[in-house]
């Protein structure tokens, strides 16, 4: 789970697997991190888009070759199942392991890693989703039906993941929290690619973080700040987490360079 004292910088990856599981091997170790399986990733991939993020992510934050349990052909399904009782296993030593790593050296952190599902309908099998994904945190849209929201989030609290609201498009977030039985962990306001692209003076509603946090006690998540100074931006307005992917989709031979320079910025 997210700790609301910690800002963070959310990597949102969109492209291909073998681009992902390069960006995730350059990027510094930083417990300020939060790695995202975006939506297009996951519409190629299924849920193995978001097992392998996890799976890489936990590699290198951990230190273990966590088995994965991806089927393929040349795995039959009893040694899936064996797998499957190893990963258990496995599991337990992983927890062990790193209590011990954090009270030696207090800087250890968990892996995590959101699955951008752009959730609309089916709430809580689209969280089943991410949770057999091994993702700590889900994402719906904010103009989804109040009762598909307020599914997802019970669903959401029930297998322990954060729920996550995205805002995009919607005029007054506000009026959408208003509705819901129990809150999100975190509400995005997110100016869409498209949008930034076709219409050049459209702007991330950074003025809704405080409108929010005046009535809610959640995290505020801002998407659509990608250079520096829209980064500064984001966090000056108060903005809990700032979600970046361009320049780590144009410039990935450079991403451990632009990871620190980001990181930088998130005090």
């Amino acid at each position: 789970m997210l700790d609301k004292k910690q800002k963070y910088l959310q990597i949102a990856l969109n492209s291909a697997l073998d681009e992902a599981e390069k960006i995730i091997s350059q990027i510094p170790l930083d417990k300020k991190i939060i790695i995202e399986a975006g939506t297009p990733l996951i519409k190629a991939y299924g849920i193995r888009a978001i097992k392998k993020l996890n799976f890489w992510w936990s590699q290198r934050v951990l230190g273990y070759d966590l088995l994965d349990l991806e089927p393929s052909e040349s795995r039959t399904e009893s040694e899936i199942d064996l797998n499957r009782l190893l990963i258990k296993f496995l599991e337990k030593k992983v927890k062990t392991d790193f209590n011990q790593k954090v009270k030696k050296t207090k800087t250890s952190f968990l892996p995590y890693i959101v699955a951008d599902l752009k959730c609309m309908d089916r709430g809580a099998r689209e969280v089943e989703i991410a949770k057999q994904g091994g993702a700590g945190g889900a994402i719906a849209l904010g103009q989804a039906p109040k009762e598909t929201l307020d599914t997802f989030i019970e669903n959401c609290e029930k297998y322990n993941l954060d729920a996550m609201i995205d805002m995009m498009n919607v005029e007054f977030p506000l009026n959408v929290l208003r509705q819901l039985k129990k809150l999100p962990q975190v509400v995005i306001l997110h100016r869409g690619v498209d949008e930034e692209t076709l219409d050049r003076e459209s702007e991330i509603p950074y003025h809704e973080i405080q409108r929010i946090k005046e009535n809610y006690d959640i995290m505020v998540a801002v998407a659509g700040a990608d250079t520096f100074q829209e980064i500064q931006r984001a966090i000056f307005n108060d903005a809990d987490i700032v979600v970046v992917w361009k320049s780590f989709y144009q410039s990935a031979a450079e991403t451990a360079k632009i990871a620190e320079e980001f990181l930088k910025e998130i005090k």
